[in-house]
């Protein structure tokens, strides 16, 4: 019996944790980003699902909230009915804290009355903010506006908020760990699954700095990828995920990003689409210089030139592309795109 006892005061106490649960109806994103003085918070806060919506469950966090909610709003259940149906099966739902965002993104959200202070919850359409053992409610407030006004991508905003609840003072008893997940369909690498940015610090003095690191990488490397790849598989949205892409292209511009494949890549893309010609031309520069002797950097730099127009610079780099892979069938038949343009010229 002691055992017994010994054993539920251990699993009893609460995490303070600060969350925010949200949705891009642009582009049919749901993601959650956390941080809190608890080991791998990502490994308990956050539940979400393409199509359906995502779900922030904490404080005295049951476990079984995620799942259910989720399977409540895949049937067709709001978020505050699928809320209410969670919290009628709950026998501490006092100690409880949710977050909601469904599938239209409503949001809904629960602080129950025994949640550690400060904890609180501030929510609107497409978000809602919780925490508790906050340093106070400025930690909501600020995370709530900060979203509210950023603009750009999902994910971006997300961590921005984390960022923000923070700076406001965030878990009153420390940093220990952070995680931003963002879902989508076929949103994953190459489309298998749907995490479309999926990073978690586990354990780390700076936790929202560390996954603030982690994401400016993600973000050129895999996010990039995947909604220029949306935009093909997608003809509907294509408008919206190119838009989103090419707001990447111009945080890479302005950055000390030191990665000549990102460069390069973002070139390519739209150089092929022959879209944003200046923009992509710089992008194409800046990998060469990273990189100066890759030839495949040089066929990107070749084409960049193309699309703007100065054929002569095509024709020069790819030549240079070819002395370092002479057999490549491909630079040859770009330089005869290239040389064609420049006779017709």
């Amino acid at each position: 019996m002691i055992a017994l006892v010994l054993m539920l005061i251990y699993v009893v106490p609460q995490s303070g944790t600060f969350s925010i649960v949200a949705m891009d109806p642009e582009t049919e994103e749901w993601g959650v980003a956390v941080a809190s003085k608890v080991l791998d918070v990502g490994y308990i806060v956050p539940w979400l699902e393409p199509s359906v919506g995502a779900v922030a469950t904490q404080a005295y966090a049951n476990p079984y909230f995620g799942p259910w909610i989720l399977e409540a709003l895949s049937q067709g259940m709001s978020a505050d009915d699928a809320l209410n149906s969670v919290l009628q099966r709950d026998t501490i739902p006092e100690q409880r804290q949710v977050g909601i965002v469904d599938m239209n993104g409503h949001a809904a959200a629960h602080t129950g009355e025994s949640a550690l202070e400060w904890a609180g919850h501030k929510k609107d359409r497409y978000v809602s903010v919780q925490g508790n053992i906050l340093a106070g409610p400025e930690v909501v407030d600020s995370m709530f506006a900060t979203f509210q006004r950023t603009g750009g991508l999902l994910a971006e905003r997300l961590i921005a908020a984390l960022e923000a609840g923070e700076a406001a003072g965030g878990d009153r008893r420390g940093k220990q760990s952070a995680a931003l997940y963002v879902v989508r369909k076929s949103g994953g690498y190459q489309g298998v699954d749907e995490r479309l940015v999926d990073l978690k610090v586990v354990d780390n003095p700076a936790p929202i700095k560390e996954l603030r690191r982690l994401y400016e990488m993600w973000q050129f490397s895999f996010l990039a990828p995947a909604y220029l790849r949306l935009a093909d598989e997608e003809k509907d949205k294509a408008e919206q995920f190119l838009r989103k892409t090419y707001s990447l292209l111009m945080i890479a511009l302005e950055s000390n990003l030191e990665d000549p494949e990102s460069y390069n890549s973002l070139a390519w893309e739209f150089a092929v689409r022959k879209m944003y010609p200046q923009e992509t031309l710089k992008a194409a520069l800046r990998a060469h210089e990273l990189a100066p002797d890759e030839a495949h950097i040089m066929d990107t730099l070749a084409e960049a030139y193309y699309v703007v127009g100065d054929y002569e610079k095509a024709v020069h780099w790819e030549k240079e592309a070819l002395k370092r892979a002479p057999d490549e069938p491909f630079y040859k038949k770009q330089l005869e795109k290239f040389e064609e343009a420049l006779k017709n010229k």
